[in-house]
């Protein structure tokens, strides 16, 4: 959330590099509950109250609330199948250090029983400022700002033209992701009925100003310029009565779905949820890119990139997917021929089934370490999903600890999440 220059640095050309930034929570070993001493971990290891410790290939950074720890690729990665063993060999360093704190960290998009009203503890160090204006503003004692837990993944590009076909075809896809990666089924101790809560509470948690999160999905842009003039300069202009002093009137200001980062240029991706271990966001990741760079080289047609497709119909595909995840029934026709996708309705799931069977197959290590996992998520379901049937669809509170107790060994270990055997 901080200013950044990189005013001299080169712009990478479409996908030669990759930014990952993994969050986590940071919870109590014994009752499971949010532990908030972010500040102390990274303490421990720079002997001040720094907001990042970067060190090495993966990094590690404050957020806006103590509970919040997040773990991200120290500059841009060059691949992606080796950064899972590092962000694992990074989550048992601080492991080992919340020990001496009766802490873990804990996975999945957001905390199951949480009350953000009373377990809520802003940072209070460096760029404190930031986070008391969000608060002022927004009121960050809700779960929208202080209960939600995703993976970034930020992609370059090194000029307009790279910009606008990168631009396009996230916002293409953006809508199907949750069906892949939705965590988070449970908010205060119950089932909400939609598999991601993390991203339907995100979609209302600048509701005060609209024009900060837009429909989530990012309108049609075809160049920087027209970026400016239709949404970087209107959420400045709609802010700045709440925000006289300009602490917040930069791009990362803007929370749709996919956001430009010209400080870097680079658009980061921020609709998918955390899972319960670094290999099965990275093959997420990695099935992900290997479908924005289909559409961008026009793998099922000429159509694959439209400009027409309303931001409308996008967000209700959304909607969609938020809610059933992989169960999301998508009957816009127009919407599955950009995959080729040969009938008129189905299942997120089914069109998952499809990409990942039509995708060009890559000969290299590097273009197939995703597909397992892909494949594991598609037929046992989003881990949202899994988390539903291992409570057996109930909420009964033992059940829920039982669950994530797991998941966080599942994190430890770096396995996937099979169910409470």
């Amino acid at each position: 959330m901080r200013p950044v220059n990189n005013s001299d640095h080169q712009p990478l050309a479409l996908f030669a590099a990759t930014g990952i930034e993994l969050e986590y929570m940071i919870v109590s070993r014994d009752s499971q509950d949010v532990l908030p001493v972010s500040d102390q971990v990274i303490h421990s290891v720079t002997g001040d109250y720094e907001n990042e410790y970067e060190e090495g290939p993966i990094g590690w950074s404050n957020e806006l609330v103590l509970h919040v720890l997040e773990f991200k690729t120290n500059g841009p990665a060059a691949q992606l199948g080796s950064l899972a063993d590092l962000f694992r060999e990074n989550i048992q360093r601080v492991n080992d250090i919340l020990q001496g704190h009766g802490g873990m960290l804990m996975p999945t998009a957001m905390h199951p029983w949480m009350n953000p009203a009373l377990q809520m503890s802003l940072w209070p160090h460096g760029d404190r400022e930031i986070y008391q204006t969000f608060d002022r503003i927004f009121n960050c004692q809700g779960h929208g700002w202080s209960n939600l837990q995703s993976m970034h993944i930020n992609l370059p590009f090194a000029d307009d033209r790279e910009f606008a076909l990168l631009h396009t075809a996230i916002r293409t896809l953006l809508p199907v992701m949750p069906a892949f990666a939705a965590s988070s089924p449970l908010r205060e101790g119950d089932l909400t009925g939609m598999l991601d809560t993390r991203l339907e509470t995100y979609r209302h948690n600048a509701s005060r100003i609209p024009e900060v999160t837009g429909l989530v999905v990012p309108e049609y842009i075809a160049s920087r310029s027209e970026y400016d003039s239709l949404i970087l300069v209107p959420m400045y202009e709609a802010i700045k009565p709440h925000d006289p002093a300009g602490v917040l009137q930069y791009e990362w200001l803007n929370a749709r779905g996919a956001i430009a980062r010209f400080d870097r240029n680079t658009i980061e991706i921020r609709v998918l949820d955390t899972q319960e271990t670094p290999a099965a966001d990275l093959a997420i990741a990695g099935f992900c890119i290997a479908i924005l760079k289909a559409l961008i080289d026009r793998h099922w047609g000429e159509q694959s990139l439209p400009s027409s497709m309303a931001t409308e119909n996008l967000a209700a595909i959304l909607h969609a997917t938020i809610r059933d995840g992989e169960h999301a029934v998508i009957n816009d026709a127009s919407y599955l021929q950009l995959f080729g996708f040969p009938e008129a309705k189905c299942e997120a799931g089914e069109l998952g089934y499809h990409l990942l069977e039509t995708l060009p197959r890559e000969a290299s290590d590097e273009g197939m370490f995703w597909r397992e996992t892909i494949r594991f998520i598609l037929n046992r379901g989003t881990l949202a999903s899994r988390i539903c049937k291992a409570l057996g669809h109930t909420a009964k509170r033992s059940y829920i600890e039982e669950t994530y107790r797991v998941l966080c060994k599942c994190l430890a270990e770096g396995r996937l999440f099979e169910g409470i055997s």
